[in-house]
């Protein structure tokens, strides 16, 4: 019997993981996932994700595919794996896909929310938002991100370090800020992201929010292509993937 590539959406978590990616030292939410498949399966499957996380960040749309050999149908394959995760990793869907289907290589986009909370937040918010101890300038916001819509080089919003080490281009489809209450809620799509760009992207509106930085400083900061301390990174804990597009965008 041929090994049959099955497509995962996986939801997590993120604040006691020490991101997705399997490390040496740390406790990685693929590494968790490998071992349930391991003890499913009886031999080590590796698994190949949309993208990285980093330390903190959550997820409610992770996409994720490996090789294995089950005749038992999907939705036992589903129980089994669910069957045994820690609290904070659910398994949301287990489907047989296209032999050639890869998680990462053919996705078209991806979508994250950033979550902000101005001022305290109860206990069952605190981790999974940024807390702002001040008003923000929402219309301020808004003006800012259209500067940043389109296609652009954005080198300046991510932290790669050293020479760079792949194209900075990237088209941001959307990037949406809402407020309801004391929560506000940052959309950003696009057909990829670099390091911490949605971090950065989150944390330079919060910046023009508190009134530290004119809508137009963001378009010349996109356009010196270079970081500095001007942009800073919002907290990994506000962050979540939302949805991983496969030609679905």
């Amino acid at each position: 019997m041929k090994p049959t590539r099955w497509k995962c959406v996986c939801a997590y978590d993120g604040t006691h993981f020490a991101g997705w990616q399997s490390q040496a030292r740390g406790l990685a939410i693929q590494d968790v996932i490998e071992a349930r498949l391991q003890a499913v399966l009886k031999q080590p499957v590796r698994i190949s994700g949309s993208g990285r996380t980093d330390a903190g960040v959550h997820a409610q749309g992770q996409v994720f595919h490996f090789d294995a050999i089950w005749p038992h149908g999907e939705q036992k394959l589903l129980i089994a794996l669910r069957t045994g995760l820690p609290a904070g990793i659910q398994i949301k869907s287990a489907k047989p896909t296209r032999p050639d289907f890869h998680a990462r290589f053919q996705a078209t986009g991806k979508r994250y929310a950033y979550h902000i909370h101005l001022g305290d937040a109860d206990p069952f918010t605190r981790p999974y938002c940024w807390m702002i101890f001040r008003e923000l300038d929402i219309a301020a916001m808004r003006a800012a991100a259209g500067h940043l819509l389109g296609k652009h080089d954005f080198r300046a919003f991510t932290a790669l370090n050293g020479p760079e080490r792949e194209d900075t281009v990237r088209t941001l489809r959307k990037l949406d800020v809402s407020k309801r209450g004391r929560r506000v809620r940052i959309i950003c799509e696009g057909d990829g992201f670099l390091y911490k760009m949605v971090r950065s992207l989150a944390g330079v509106l919060v910046s023009v929010g508190e009134g530290k930085l004119a809508a137009d400083d963001v378009a010349r900061i996109l356009q010196s292509r270079r970081r500095t301390a001007t942009v800073q990174t919002a907290p990994a804990q506000g962050l979540f993937l939302m949805k991983v597009f496969y030609g679905d965008a």
